[in-house]
């Protein structure tokens, strides 16, 4: 990664948007700001950092980043980065899982077989990643348990992209994963729906996280 700060827009000022831009803000990103559909969201969502990044509306955010990341429900995944305008050359972080619910979290994939590889065609020239999305906004907002360090994994083809985010990451304070290839989205998508099993349906509450553990 250049030494050049990233502009960065978060799409989906939501539960996991406000904290993945909390975590930014704390850790020192300068060019923070949040994607919202309507003028009315503006105050809204600065509010929310106390004036410690800007806002404006989705498609002016993401024209003025470097990096966007899509933090909106799954199902609305494709269609409001539809709505976003040229991506071409841009990072797109995908923080999103196609679920449904049945006594439990179920996935449901688009046909082209998770939310990333749907985003990636339908978003020609853009970026597409996968991370951020297999673990709760607690552990986005922060990344720590002890010394411990969560880890993000990312999927996704572009390699330069891919080390871009993860400079991102590490300097946010958590611990990037190479996940491989993007058709490995997928993968990352159900260890969502097992965390959600987990933390919501199996008890453990939702101060939990996934980590890679390495003997030696």
């Amino acid at each position: 990664m250049s030494t050049h700060e990233p502009a960065i827009a978060i799409v989906g000022p939501g539960t996991v948007g406000s904290a993945i831009a909390r975590r930014l803000v704390a850790a020192g990103f300068k060019k923070v700001s949040f994607g919202v559909r309507s003028g009315s969201k503006i105050a809204e969502a600065l509010a929310e950092l106390d004036g410690k990044v800007t806002a404006s509306l989705a498609p002016e955010a993401a024209a003025a980043a470097d990096i966007v990341f899509l933090a909106v429900p799954g199902g609305v995944a494709v269609q409001a980065a539809h709505g976003l305008g040229d991506l071409r050359g841009k990072i797109v972080v995908d923080c999103n899982n196609p679920l449904t619910w049945s006594q439990g979290p179920v996935w449901a994939p688009p046909p082209e077989g998770s939310i990333t590889a749907a985003l990636q065609a339908a978003l020609p020239g853009a970026r597409v990643l996968k991370a951020f999305n297999t673990f709760g906004a607690e552990f986005h907002a922060d990344p720590k348990l002890g010394d411990t360090v969560v880890d993000v994994p990312i999927a996704g083809d572009d390699a330069e992209a891919k080390a871009t985010l993860s400079a991102l990451i590490q300097r946010a304070g958590f611990h990037p994963i190479d996940a491989g290839p993007l058709r490995n989205a997928a993968a990352l998508e159900n260890m969502a729906v097992l965390w959600i099993h987990l933390a919501l349906v199996g008890g453990q509450g939702r101060e939990v996280a996934f980590k890679l553990l390495r003997r030696g």
